[in-house]
């Protein structure tokens, strides 16, 4: 039985596990770096354990160090979350052999889905339809141009051990395919030490949908139906919905009955995705398997009620699921959209710094994924992901009003993020007819990037700034035993009392 867990993790992500402990009686384990003193998951843990410097390859991605840890705080297991050693097969083999329980699925399990060729000839087998491409590594340029010919273009490689977007290139023309099979062996090696690349014909104008898979130790599987996850940024995904406005209730049921079929050709246990490409005519082919708990997951559990993180525990604990397919029914419409520390006029660059006022929305249907606060320092060294805010509604038009309510409540000064450019997505037309795949980005730029004006949004929020000041000033002189104020007031001010922001 688990009475105490390690969170192998940082950020929003270990908070959210904690709390789920929390709910469980569980014990929870907090491990920092240097830079992460100050994190909340620090604070909100029951127990704490540094583990080394700021840069993640000393302290979240040491996996001797991480071990010492939890066998110092007595953890009976290690929840890795997502990102670091999540999908590392040599952690989980380490776990496993000082005793400690992995939640997640088998070491074998994350070598036979992580080696994208080796996942590709499962499925294969397993009856899963997959794209057309090559079934081996490729062994030089040549072979690829040879390759990228009798398939034709435009192609996909990819690497073999890739995630992310990492050593993925997108190829239109021959003369293109030697510089891309060069770069995104390279850009591979560095990421994850493996330059092994492969190719896949492209589709075009796809969707890309995932399935929810939960998975025990006595051989039952179920999906948890499906993501739309098309709106991305050279493949790294901003806005998620479920369920998604393109699949049918009929490719529903073909494609989680297929998700399912991927997951037993491996024994899967525990919580994974299943991730597909669906082209414009619905036809859909495996992408590749995620094993582990995706950053999207809330969306999820938002329209089934399911907490997937209490699902793994029991799962760890050689529970057998609780839950049948014929259970699962999504109910309403959620949509989540990722907090970023990035400036969206400068390139996406990440736009670390201090957060000097933090609001965040609430109300109905609103829940807040974050591990931030006033006067916290968002670090230099890791993703400057801040959080995840995710809405629920009865229907997609009301879970979109929704959130266009809610990102206007969401104000973090004191550095950038990309908040107005979220909102700006809620407004775009494609989006809004749910009428979009995974070039909407490219297709909507202008609009995205370029907006029109916003009905003044930057000037209330330095009006806020400005009358806080001037009510700290105020406060100030007031203490000090100075005569009244008599100035008359100044249009900062007064905007801000408009606005009530200042209340005095």
């Amino acid at each position: 039985m688990i009475r105490k867990i390690l969170i192998a993790n940082r950020g929003e992500i270990a908070v959210r596990v904690m709390r789920s402990c929390r709910e469980m009686g569980i014990q929870s384990v907090a491990v920092f770096s240097e830079a992460d003193r100050a994190a909340r998951h620090v604070l909100y843990a029951d127990e704490a354990c540094l583990i080394g410097p700021a840069a993640s390859k000393d302290s979240y991605l040491d996996i001797e160090k991480i071990i010492q840890a939890a066998k110092i705080h007595k953890a009976d297991a290690i929840h890795p979350g997502y990102g670091f050693l999540s999908e590392n097969a040599a952690f989980a083999r380490r776990c496993k052999e000082e005793n400690i329980i992995f939640i997640g699925p088998a070491a074998e399990t994350m070598e036979a889905m992580g080696d994208k060729i080796s996942a590709r000839k499962r499925m294969i087998e397993a009856g899963v339809p997959v794209v057309p491409g090559t079934q081996q590594p490729l062994q030089d340029a040549a072979e690829a141009v040879r390759i990228c010919k009798e398939i034709g273009f435009p192609v996909m490689l990819k690497a073999s051990m890739g995630g992310g977007g990492k050593g993925m290139r997108l190829i239109y023309k021959e003369e293109d395919v030697v510089e891309a099979y060069h770069s995104a062996r390279s850009e591979s090696l560095s990421s994850f030490g493996d330059d092994t690349v492969y190719l896949e014909k492209f589709v075009e104008e796809p969707h890309h949908i995932e399935f929810q898979v939960l998975g025990d130790n006595h051989g039952n599987v179920i999906h948890l139906c499906e993501r739309e996850c098309s709106v991305q940024r050279r493949n790294q995904k901003i806005v998620e919905e479920s369920p998604s406005p393109f699949i049918t209730p009929e490719l529903r049921k073909n494609m989680g009955e297929k998700a399912v079929a991927a997951a037993k050709a491996v024994n899967y246990s525990g919580a994974g995705t299943i991730e597909f490409l669906v082209d414009k005519h619905r036809n859909f082919y495996f992408l590749e398997m995620n094993t582990r708990l995706q950053v999207e997951h809330p969306i999820t559990e938002e329209v089934l009620g399911v907490d997937l993180v209490k699902e793994q525990i029991r799962v760890a604990n050689n529970e057998t699921l609780h839950i049948r397919q014929e259970e699962i029914v999504q109910r309403g419409h959620a949509i989540e959209c990722r907090i970023c520390a990035e400036d969206t006029e400068a390139g996406f660059m990440p736009s670390p710094g201090v957060i000097k006022q933090l609001t965040e929305p609430n109300g109905i249907g609103v829940r807040v994924d974050s591990y931030v606060y006033e006067g916290y320092e968002i670090p230099v060294y890791y993703d400057p992901m801040i959080g995840k805010l995710i809405v629920w509604a009865t229907t997609r038009q009301y879970a979109i009003e929704r959130m266009r309510r809610v990102l206007h409540e969401y104000k973090i000064t004191g550095l950038k993020t990309n908040i107005g450019y979220l909102r700006r997505i809620m407004d775009t037309s494609d989006f809004v007819q749910g009428k979009y795949d995974t070039s909407f980005i490219e297709k909507n730029a202008g609009q995205l990037q370029h907006p029109v004006e916003e009905g003044g949004t930057e000037t209330e929020n330095i009006a806020m700034i400005a009358a806080y000041i001037d009510y700290l000033v105020n406060l100030e002189e007031n203490r000090s035993g100075q005569a009244s104020d008599n100035r008359p007031i100044s249009r900062w001010r007064e905007f801000g009392l408009q606005k009530g922001v200042l209340r005095i």
